[in-house]
């Protein structure tokens, strides 16, 4: 996890309010391996090992076990950048889910991005890469309000987020939805936001 992320990281059980107090052990190219997340408010930690940072509310279940996730055949990367709209940095972008998998491949095609990889299963032996910071969520995503450039997900993977989801993009970003892409455009635009494209497979919603 890239230390400036940090700064726009949330308390997953104060809420957007309340930032979290990096405690770094353990650091590499300004990328965090082991170390925790602190809360001022609730004085909980959120650790982080290898890189991946649990930023789940309590009560956290083990990680371990977890099923690797592996890129998804459809979308390809270069459509996820191309629906996203981002051709270069600097900011965030947000992979949600088994979108997650295409981290790697994005953030080497969108340079001077940081990629959010948000899911289980994205432990690596190899280490981090540039450009990817790695996440595991609940329901509530751990970071500030409008301080993403865009986001990406599966439709069929939290209709139920989609507040959320536009809760966390900022002005021009853009919510990608892939797949299931029913009730979608609904529910985006009554969180604001306009609808660019939708079609069988894909939907683009921007905030303006």
């Amino acid at each position: 996890m890239h230390i400036l992320l940090t700064d726009r990281l949330t308390c997953p059980r104060c809420g957007p309010e309340f930032g979290l107090i990096l405690l770094s052990h353990r650091m590499e190219e300004r990328r965090v391996l082991e170390g925790s997340l602190g809360c001022s408010n609730c004085r909980e930690r959120f650790p982080i090992r290898a890189g991946v940072a649990d930023l789940r509310p309590p009560p956290r279940g083990d990680l371990a076990g977890s099923k690797h996730l592996e890129p998804p055949t459809s979308p390809s990367p270069l459509e996820v950048a191309a629906l996203l709209g981002v051709t270069e940095g600097p900011g965030n972008l947000a992979l949600v889910g088994r979108m997650a998998a295409h981290a790697e491949a994005v953030a080497g095609l969108v340079p001077g991005v940081e990629v959010v990889a948000i899911a289980r299963g994205l432990e690596s032996e190899e280490g981090e890469t540039e450009g990817v910071s790695r996440f595991v969520a609940g329901s509530r995503l751990p970071l500030q309000s409008r301080s993403l450039r865009g986001v990406a997900l599966f439709g069929d993977e939290g209709l139920g987020r989609a507040a959320e989801l536009v809760r966390v993009v900022a002005r021009f970003g853009r919510v990608v939805v892939w797949g299931d892409v029913e009730g979608w455009g609904e529910a985006l635009e009554a969180e604001g936001l306009e609808v660019l494209v939708s079609e069988n497979e894909a939907l683009v919603a921007t905030r303006v």
